[in-house]
């Protein structure tokens, strides 16, 4: 009984154990902050001799996750923008998927300018041109075009929920720091106050 009990306890371990490695491996670059249980040992941590120097440690950390706020809403935007024009162009692909078999023309409209679109009529085809980037188009065939915007499409929202979890993440990680600012503040207002009661009560 005792060994099974044991087994349970060092297979429960190991999940806890394997459970912080997985949420390190799943916020890579994202430092976790830990919270200041014990503020008086935390205060005797090389590089805290004051309150003023700890506090300026953790607003520097403060800082560096507002700085990675920044650069993951800025990617999860241009996601979210992108999304909607991967969705858009598969959805005319597909349309054309059922008229490359027809000889029916199809009517659309491109744009031409800013807010200027031009009426076209687009006779069946086999090919299209997709635009990749830095300025390069290239040719192919409807269903490879259709296979790699699917796959796009499947990456895209792959990462935008990634990008999702960090930035949760990060929140909790701003809370903490928050947390601890606060608690090594009111921590020397305490010692300051006791301080000065004791410099009262020598005078007296």
């Amino acid at each position: 009984m005792k060994e099974g009990a044991a087994s349970l306890k060092m297979a429960a371990t190991i999940d806890n154990s394997n459970a912080v490695q997985a949420n390190k491996k799943k916020h890579l670059g994202i430092p976790a902050a830990v919270f200041v249980e014990d503020v008086d040992s935390f205060m005797k941590q090389p590089g805290n001799e004051t309150a003023d120097s700890a506090l300026r440690k953790l607003d520097e950390q403060y800082q560096k996750y507002k700085y990675m706020e920044l650069n993951l809403s800025q990617k999860k935007l241009r996601l979210k923008n992108q999304i909607p024009q991967i969705t858009q162009t598969l959805e005319i692909l597909r349309h054309m998927q059922k008229k490359k078999e027809t000889t029916e023309p199809m009517e659309t409209h491109f744009l031409l300018a800013d807010n200027v679109y031009c009426k076209a009529s687009v006779p069946p085809t086999n090919k299209v041109c997709l635009w990749l980037g830095a300025n390069v188009m290239l040719e192919y065939d409807i269903d490879e075009a259709q296979a790699l915007l699917e796959k796009n499409l499947s990456t895209a929202s792959r990462n935008l929920e990634t990008l999702e979890e960090d930035l949760d993440f990060l929140r909790d990680q701003f809370t903490t720091t928050e947390v601890n600012m606060a608690r090594v503040y009111n921590w020397d207002v305490k010692r300051r106050s006791k301080e000065n009661l004791l410099k009262s009560a020598e005078k007296s």
